[in-house]
């Protein structure tokens, strides 16, 4: 048996961020992991570092991520391809445009930098966005980077700082301080803090639902896109809970590739892409940004993502205090890595916290059940 300060299960970027942050705050810790790292939700991610408003308790969340990741940026090796170009939410119609201000008032209250754009500006800003656009909300600041590498970078680090890789296993039991493998080994830590994406089975009693996406990336396009664009509805489709949606997001890369997002479905397990989804997604896309229809596609693929009922992931400890819950996140997994493995630490050290931890704790769940089932 070993002993950890701190046993940390699934190497995705939160499990990842985790682990670099409390080797290098000098515990002992062991990150278990059966697959690669990086190798499933976090190598399916779109990749944004944004700044959400869905609630207040996510956008003081992502606000704080994103600015911890700004700290980061000096850091971050090429292969990251980080960019902090800015997010542009645009408006189809007056109506919408009105509803931006509301947007920008939560962003400012939050201390968050923002700048209204009419359709005169926006056309100037991304000239081949369709013409008749209302206008944009711009967020400076907010990012792009590459998922699995940034993930690499935080694990890179955690091993430098003396973590320990347990791979080749995947953790069948975790409670009371101990974890046990799949080959049958027995592990002890104070804390467990338990990572695993997509992946619920050690946890059957939180309410998590598993939703799948999909995502296109074209050939280079230098020059044609230049921040991330979202469609102000993007919140409103990405966290509906049920059925399918889709919505405009597209990510300049600094390769030149574009990234075209977003669809969502819930009750499936089948990774196989949903071709007709695809298309509709696509055709989506090219209906804001006609020029998109020209480029050829280099790839597209599938993910799974564990949502909560509130939109609002789980840190922090359970019932049992031994476990801590790192779950959740949905589409926020990559912007919110290296705030969840802040609040985390600080708890294990009982520390203040830059941000209130209070939204985020498991011990809601109870009223996330009863809610759930309350719900027609």
């Amino acid at each position: 048996m070993a002993n950890f300060d701190v046993l940390i299960l699934g190497a995705g970027i939160v499990g990842c961020a985790c682990a670099r942050e409390f080797a290098q705050a000098g515990l002992r810790v062991g990150l278990v992991e059966p697959g690669s790292i990086a190798g499933e939700a976090t190598s399916a991610a779109m990749g944004h570092v944004v700044v959400l408003d869905d609630s207040p308790a996510q956008l003081t969340l992502t606000a704080y991520a994103r600015s911890l990741w700004a700290e980061l940026n000096p850091q971050l090796p090429a292969n990251v391809d980080a960019a902090f170009p800015g997010t542009l939410w645009i408006v189809t119609d007056e109506q919408e445009f009105n509803a931006l201000r509301a947007k920008q008032a939560a962003y400012t209250q939050s201390g968050v930098a923002t700048e209204i754009l009419d359709s005169a500006a926006l056309a100037a800003s991304e000239p081949h966005l369709r013409s008749g656009l209302a206008g944009a909300l711009f967020v400076p600041h907010d990012g792009v980077l590459a998922p699995a590498a940034a993930a690499h970078f935080f694990f890179d680090q955690a091993m430098q700082a003396g973590a320990v890789l347990l791979s080749g296993h995947a953790a069948v039991r975790a409670s009371a301080g101990s974890v046990q493998l799949d080959d049958g080994s027995q592990h002890s830590a104070a804390h467990i803090v338990i990572a695993t994406g997509a992946e619920m089975r050690l946890v059957p009693w939180i309410p998590l639902q598993r939703r799948k996406g999909q995502l296109v990336l074209t050939v280079p396009a230098p020059g044609l896109l230049h921040r991330q664009i979202v469609e102000l509805g993007y919140l409103r489709s990405a966290h509906q809970l049920t059925g399918e949606s889709i919505a405009f997001n597209v990510q300049p890369r600094n390769s030149g590739e574009i990234l075209i997002g977003s669809s969502r479905q819930s009750g499936t397990l089948d990774p196989a892409i949903d071709q007709p989804l695809l298309q509709r997604m696509v055709e989506y896309a090219y209906s804001f940004m006609p020029v998109l229809a020209g480029l050829a596609t280099s790839r597209a693929w599938t993910g799974f993502r564990a949502a909560t009922p509130d939109k609002i992931p789980y840190l922090g400890p359970t019932e049992d205090s031994s476990i801590l819950l790192a779950m959740g996140f949905e589409g926020l997994g990559i912007t919110t890595a290296p705030a969840a493995a802040r609040l985390l630490l600080d708890h294990i050290f009982n520390l203040p916290s830059a941000i209130d931890p209070t939204p985020y704790l498991p011990t809601r769940i109870a009223n996330l059940i009863t809610t759930t089932q309350e719900t027609p």
